[in-house]
């Protein structure tokens, strides 16, 4: 019975209710959802290498077996070598494979064995030739010859889902592209198909799991094929036809046209700058109004890097809201956060006679209900708060402007919601995350851009240092010097309490620290834990000179602005995302003084996290460093969490397929503002069905 692509994988040959459980937990549902998951690498097994034919330095996959496999343990170490013999009819061959414990139980003698890897002479035994750490797959559990799928063809290598390996999931698809249906609906517009010499969607599918011979393999391991460049482009043209219906949706809505350049609101705008603005702050303030100025509602991202000054810059906006009559409100992901912006907007505009307020969680509930019915009559012309901003009970009398900070916190509904809050008022959301253009183009397609590329006068510079573990004595010495010339010091580590993973805690080394090297100074202790009035206290003290350290998480990561605060110490940065890294270096810098940034991590880390460690001491450059993180982490992971309806690509990938990203926009905005094509439109969007909808952002534009 032939399969189709909405299917439940339920019921696909070779998958039962264990491993459907799996498929789902990776949000594999059918058929469709399965053939997205593509292999990640490609291996040409229609002619092995002998064993007998390897040479040193040389890249091979063989087929060998088995004979016996031994674990060695080093002493004081947790650390094992695996080692692995292997012979075929030509000859023996090695493998070594660093901690390697977990292979203990994983091969035994007569396995038929696929290996993948560069080949070295062993440095003991010369004559011998192993492979270190080669990628593997286990055929089978005796001299069995292995089937069609793993041999005689360009094989298809699957990351492993759990137990579903590649071997598994490499014969669940073979058994289903060999049914799957001749109708499959062809979405992409066919002169536009046509023009691109694309494949239909069936065949792109067979390809890319399965190709024929005659492939070039470094296309297929590049992503290249003709297969692969359809389902690219297609992901792209579906997400951008998204993000182009739902700007041209907002477009069309009746926005608030807010006076901008009369005098009163020119005099208001003078009496809360506290010094002479930058030209990007004029710059990007001038895009803001004009936006604000039209009678369709703004959508704008405010992007800069750490200690850019947005946040005086949506102030400024909010100014213009606010002499029009309407209320605004800033919407934080943390409650340290809001409380800062709090403070900020209390010291800024509160002085200049604006009714500003909070909201947050932690509030008790009498002085919540109070706030709110403040903000339901009107009297609070500007609110900042958390998600408690997004609850049901939350009614402004006249919303007219919206910032939403650090926006990659947030999902795209969570943003909805609060502008709802409204009727179209006015949005501006800011990220401190400098965002690389394609990701931009991405993730924030249906807003206007505007850049805050230069740093208020006076900030003093940044040192970065890389230091082993073993000069800690040397780096609290540093800080006790700093100390003393009048200044403060962040401390920071990666979790509240110890763990399995044998990270220092900021708990334990805070009580440590605090009786050992730092005992005559005075300490503090902030991490997520402490009820909200314990972090607002520990940080008033620490922003007041009371506290001259402060160990921490990473709750710091934004917002703390400290300017007597001058060096930072990073315990474990190797275990730190790069833009995570850079927002926490962003913690000091921000007064005249010159500030150290101190990275402490082992000599001998992992390659990705010595290009971390490395971008963070050779430049402060945000978007030099986010472009960086990009390439490191890749699109899906670069913010440190998914979002709702945010990257949802199973196949493309913004940095490296960023000229066909820019074709899709190109196409798909075209064929969005074409009112000749607007059935064309709403045959893809009926086509792609709920589920896909959503996925592509065409969910909530209809």
């Amino acid at each position: 019975m032939p399969v189709s692509l909405q299917d439940s994988i339920k019921y696909l040959h070779g998958v039962g209710p264990q491993r459907a459980a799996l498929l789902t937990e990776r949000g594999i549902e059918t058929v469709g959802d399965l053939l997205l998951y593509l292999p990640f690498r490609y291996e040409d097994r229609t002619s092995l290498t002998p064993l007998k034919q390897l040479e040193h330095g040389g890249i091979y996959t063989v087929n060998a077996v088995v004979k016996n496999g031994s674990l060695v343990r080093f002493r004081h170490q947790r650390a094992a070598m695996y080692h692995l013999s292997l012979f075929d009819a030509t000859g023996p061959l090695h493998a070594r494979f660093f901690h390697g414990a977990y292979l203990e139980r994983r091969f035994r003698p007569g396995q038929n064995v696929i290996l993948h890897g560069k080949v070295e002479m062993d440095r003991q035994r010369p004559t011998l030739l192993e492979m270190i750490n080669p990628e593997f797959e286990i055929l089978s559990g005796d001299d069995a010859p292995p089937d069609s799928t793993e041999m005689g063809r360009i094989v298809p290598i699957y990351e492993a889902i759990g137990a579903l390996s590649s071997r598994m999931l490499r014969r669940i698809n073979f058994a289903l592209l060999n049914n799957l249906t001749r109708d499959i609906p062809e979405l992409l517009p066919s002169a536009l198909r046509e023009s691109l010499a694309l494949p239909t969607r069936r065949d792109a599918l067979l390809e890319v799991h399965f190709p024929s011979k005659g492939v070039a393999l470094d296309k297929l391991n590049q992503f290249r094929t003709s297969g692969h460049l359809r389902l690219i482009f297609e992901e792209f043209f579906y997400f951008q036809l998204g993000v182009a219906t739902r700007r041209r949706a907002r477009k069309q809505q009746n926005g608030i046209p807010m006076r901008v350049r009369e005098g009163p609101i020119r005099e208001a705008l003078k009496r809360i700058l506290p010094f002479k603005p930058t030209n990007a702050q004029k710059r990007t303030l001038g895009e803001i109004a004009a936006d604000m100025e039209r009678a369709e509602p703004m959508n704008r991202m405010l992007e800069g890097d750490v200690g850019s000054g947005k946040t005086l810059v949506a102030f400024e906006a909010a100014v213009i809201a606010m002499e029009n009559g309407y209320q605004a409100t800033l919407m934080a992901p943390t409650e340290i956060l809001a409380s800062q912006h709090f403070l900020s907007a209390r010291r800024v505009l509160g002085a200049a006679g604006y009714r500003v307020e909070l909201l947050a969680g932690g509030q008790r509930a009498a002085e919540k209900h109070a706030v709110l019915e403040r903000v339901a009559r009107g009297e609070v012309q500007f609110l900042v708060g958390t998600h408690a901003l997004i609850q049901e009970g939350v009614r402004f009398a006249k919303l007219g402007f919206v910032i939403v900070d650090e926006q990659h916190r947030f999902g795209v509904l969570q943003r909805k919601h609060l502008i709802e809050k409204g009727t179209a008022p006015h949005v501006l959301v800011m990220t401190a995350t400098p965002i690389p253009r394609t990701l931009a183009l991405t993730l924030y397609g249906d807003l206007e851009v505007s850049i805050l590329d230069e740093l208020p006068p006076g900030r003093a510079p940044i040192e970065t240092r890389w230091t082993p573990v073993e000069k800690l004595l040397a780096v609290w010495e540093m800080v006790r010097r700093e100390i003393a010339r009048g200044h403060q010091a962040y401390i920071i580590y990666p979790v509240i309490e110890e763990s399995l993973k044998s990270l220092k805690a900021a708990t334990a080394e805070y009580e440590r620290l605090a009786g050992t090297e730092f005992r005559t100074l005075k300490v503090g202790l902030l991490h997520g834990r402490l009820r909200n009035e314990e972090k607002d206290a520990v940080m008033e003290k620490f922003r007041n000179g009371e506290l001259q350290v402060l160990v921490a998480t990473t709750v710091v990561e934004v917002g703390v602005d400290v300017p007597n605060a001058t060096i930072m110490v990073i315990e474990h940065a190797d275990g730190f995302g790069l833009a995570q890294l850079h927002q926490l270096r962003g913690r000091i810098g921000r007064g005249r003084n010159p500030s150290t940034c101190i990275l402490v991590a082992p000599s001998n880390v992992s390659e990705v996290a010595r290009e971390r460690l490395e971008a963070l001491v050779t430049t402060t450059n945000g978007f030099e460093i986010a472009e960086k993180d990009l390439q490191l982490r890749g699109p899906g992971e670069f913010f440190g969490t998914r979002q709702h309806g945010d990257l949802a690509f199973a196949v493309a990938h913004p940095l490296r397929d960023r000229e066909l990203l820019e074709l899709a926009r190109r196409e798909a905005f075209a064929l969005a503002d074409d009112p000749a094509r607007t059935e064309e439109l709403r045959a893809i969007h009926a086509g792609l069905g709920p589920a896909w909808q959503n996925r592509y952002l065409l969910a909530s534009v209809g």
